[in-house]
């Protein structure tokens, strides 16, 4: 039987709804007595809970704020991967910068009496504000990308199809001057804005408890050191696929200003109106899971950095590779030898320990395990159909050698 395959615009405007409602979902059910993943939530907000004045004069002050700590001077430039028309752009390299100034503020606002807890009550609204940000942000980049030249464009974003482009992305690399629209994107305002959503579930808890439970620290500590690591080896990500191949149009602009602060909170959201007790053993347990995904995380993702910048360095100038007709090298020892993908299997060892003080009663805060789990196999598919196109026969090769794609002997 034959599948009639839907337009590409179809999908992307299923996703354009399916992905903001998601995240309304999980903000809602989150906050509900039966906090069900897969159940309706037992009350539908008004439409005035969802706009508010105040949520949208502090959305846009958080963007102003992280924008202006882009613009800062800073330690280092560094060039990005070598473009069509064979030139290089420069990026600062202050996003660690940018979190330790917007920690020394919240610091500051706290001593003075700013509650920051009351953050929590302005999660949906804000949420709204974030989204409709998104929605106005890529048109706006897909009218300019009108006048880009082509060059400048995106390999996937440019199908002529308007809402699949507008989806995509249409420019690779969209600029203001020197200000970069998706790398600033990228790591800044939904990074750290996460870490201060945790942070304001953690204050409204002590709020209410008298104390932060023993879960909502783990929470907040494990997810702090991630976007903490992420900023400090805020380079490498001038390397990755979102960086190097993707348009900037919805799917990155509403995934780094909504999904990631909104969606990727929802343990501490769900800890916070679903207190769970956690004894000092199975906390020491959750946290050694923790730390084997992060050492095998950083662990791979530094050998690639390292080596990628300098193959002689001693620290990998031993490891064992295989030529491409590219020219370039394909580890396949050491962490990559191990198998493909080695960051991804860290990443999800993480996203299980993020999930773990929430207790297994529910499923909902392993969301994001089991979306994590979606993106990281969708993601390797779509590296190995590249690596393929682009090293041939050695990817072949590096495929018979490594066969293990995330998990060892299973997948």
């Amino acid at each position: 039987m034959r599948c009639v395959r839907a337009p590409p615009g179809t999908g992307a405007a299923a996703l354009m709804l399916l992905l903001p409602a998601t995240m309304f979902h999980l903000l809602l059910v989150a906050r509900s007595g039966p906090a069900r993943l897969l159940g309706l939530p037992p009350h539908l907000p008004a439409p005035e809970a969802l706009w508010s004045p105040g949520a949208l004069l502090l959305w846009l002050t958080w963007l102003g704020l992280q924008a202006a700590f882009y613009l800062l001077p800073a330690h280092k430039m560094a060039e990005g991967q070598e473009l069509k028309d064979k030139s290089r752009l420069r990026y600062p390299i202050n996003g660690f910068q940018a979190l330790v100034l917007t920690a020394l503020l919240v610091g500051l606002g706290v001593s003075a009496g700013l509650p920051l807890g009351m953050l929590t009550e302005m999660l949906l609204p804000l949420a709204w504000v974030a989204t409709l940000t998104a929605f106005i942000f890529s048109l706006l980049l897909y009218l300019k990308a009108l006048m880009a030249p082509a060059s400048a464009l995106a390999p996937g974003g440019n199908s002529g199809n308007p809402v699949y482009d507008f989806f995509l992305g249409r420019e690779l690399n969209p600029r203001f001057g020197s200000f970069d629209c998706k790398y600033f994107c990228e790591l800044r305002p939904g990074l750290i804005g996460w870490v201060l959503i945790n942070l304001a579930l953690l204050v409204q808890e002590a709020e209410l408890l008298g104390s932060p439970s023993l879960a909502m620290w783990l929470v907040n500590g494990f997810q702090l050191l991630y976007v903490g690591d992420a900023l400090w080896h805020e380079e490498a990500v001038l390397t990755t696929m979102d960086i190097t191949h993707d348009g900037f149009g919805f799917m990155l602009a509403f995934g780094d200003l909504a999904w990631v602060p909104f969606t990727y909170s929802l343990q501490a959201q769900f800890l916070l109106y679903h207190p769970q007790p956690l004894e000092l053993p199975t906390a020491s347990v959750i946290c050694l899971v923790n730390a084997v995904g992060y050492y095998i995380f950083r662990g791979a993702n530094s050998q690639k950095n390292t080596f990628r910048k300098n193959p002689s360095d001693p620290r990998v100038a031993g490891l064992e590779t295989i030529s491409t007709a590219t020219g370039k090298q394909l580890l396949v020892s050491g962490w990559w030898g191990m198998v493909r993908h080695p960051n991804y299997l860290g990443d999800l060892i993480m996203a299980l320990a993020w999930s773990l003080p929430c207790g297994v009663s529910h499923l909902l805060p392993y969301f994001y395990l089991l979306y994590f789990t979606a993106l990281l196999v969708h993601r390797e598919a779509r590296d190995e159909q590249q690596c393929l196109q682009k090293y041939g026969l050695a990817w072949h090769e590096y495929c018979r050698r490594v066969p293990y794609r995330i998990v060892p002997y299973i997948y």
